[in-house]
């Protein structure tokens, strides 16, 4: 038995959550929707201008959000980040251990520079804006990376913003090739949009190696397979990965395994901010897979607190709605 159910590789980032309205998006050139990397200059900037609105901030990252889903709901989770020696480096990585998230120690972990940081601009329709700053993530690498805990975990799990790097590709590749080896099966998120626009390659070149299970949304699996039908979409997909699971928004989600669809229903909720939806299913998902749920219980849980985590602002649930909600999947 492995000790570890997943291990994340991923961009550690201070998530900070501002309700901002399409005005402000406007004035400053933000695009809506979408995840747009800036450097720390315009990042200080556009915190310099929002920082009298409501906000809700916390450490995070696509992957470590999705992780700390797995890790509440009791599975065994681990994420290899880099963060600086600095206060939000601290708190980043005092958050992960509070939160039962294992990581390699400081020899991985952290590095001179800046902790990086997600500005999550959400509107009153819901949707959410990402601003990112990924200053010392930028750095990620294969060093950062223990060997000897990835080999002993079920999952490796691969975040889809690490594409913008050729550094942190490297890492991805040489992750893939070791967790084949090692009988650790890999897991891919696209992650945003943005990236399947703009680094399909990358994807293509990570699928083309070996993926067990990819997790994206409507619109990244029709970018992605350059298709406006979601049947051809899956389909073209489900032959690049083993498991396929799509979210679909207020429709729910389709897993689609061994050629068949599982349908996954909704659970309607009136949507508050949308941002942390996808890495909470995700990690849901993962905990069912990996600890005894079939693929519809899995989705069922994952599609569940999902919902709850839209209900509210920001991109995570508390453990003890986390567990609350796990007891009807018993």
């Amino acid at each position: 038995m492995k000790k570890y159910n997943v291990f994340g590789i991923g961009n550690a980032l201070v998530d900070c959550v501002y309700m901002v309205n399409d005005k402000f998006l406007d004035d400053n050139n933000i695009e809506k929707g979408l995840m747009t990397l800036v450097d720390e200059e315009k990042q200080k900037s556009i915190i310099e201008k929002i920082k009298n609105f409501d906000s809700v901030i916390q450490s995070g990252g696509s992957v470590t959000n999705s992780v700390y889903t797995l890790s509440q709901l009791g599975g065994s989770g681990y994420v290899s980040v880099l963060v600086a020696e600095d206060e939000f480096g601290k708190i980043y990585l005092s958050d992960l251990k509070n939160s039962n998230v294992s990581t390699g120690g400081s020899k991985f972990t952290t590095g001179d520079g800046m902790t990086g940081s997600c500005l999550v601009l959400t509107t009153p329709d819901a949707e959410r804006t990402m601003n990112t700053c990924l200053s010392i993530s930028s750095n990620f690498s294969i060093k950062n990376i223990n060997l000897v805990d990835l080999k002993n975990s079920e999952y490796l799990y691969i975040e889809g913003y690490l594409v913008t790097s050729d550094v942190a590709m490297e890492a991805v590749y040489k992750s893939i090739e070791f967790s084949v080896k090692n009988d650790v099966k890999i897991a891919l998120t696209f992650s945003d949009l943005a990236m399947v626009k703009y680094f399909k390659d990358n994807f293509k070149s990570i699928l083309n190696r070996k993926v067990d299970l990819l997790f994206c949304n409507e619109d990244e699996a029709k970018t992605f397979s350059e298709s406006n039908s979601l049947n051809d979409s899956i389909k073209y997909l489900g032959k690049l990965s083993s498991t396929l699971v799509v979210t679909l928004g207020k429709k729910g989600s389709l897993i689609y395994n061994n050629g068949k669809k599982i349908k996954i229903d909704p659970y309607p909720i009136k949507a508050v901010d949308t941002v942390g939806a996808g890495d909470t299913f995700a990690g849901a998902f993962l905990y069912g897979i990996t600890n005894g749920l079939s693929l519809k219980k899995s989705g069922d849980l994952a599609s569940l607190l999902s919902s709850k985590v839209v209900s509210k602002i920001g991109p995570r649930l508390e453990k003890d709605d986390i567990v609350s909600n796990k007891n009807f999947f018993k």
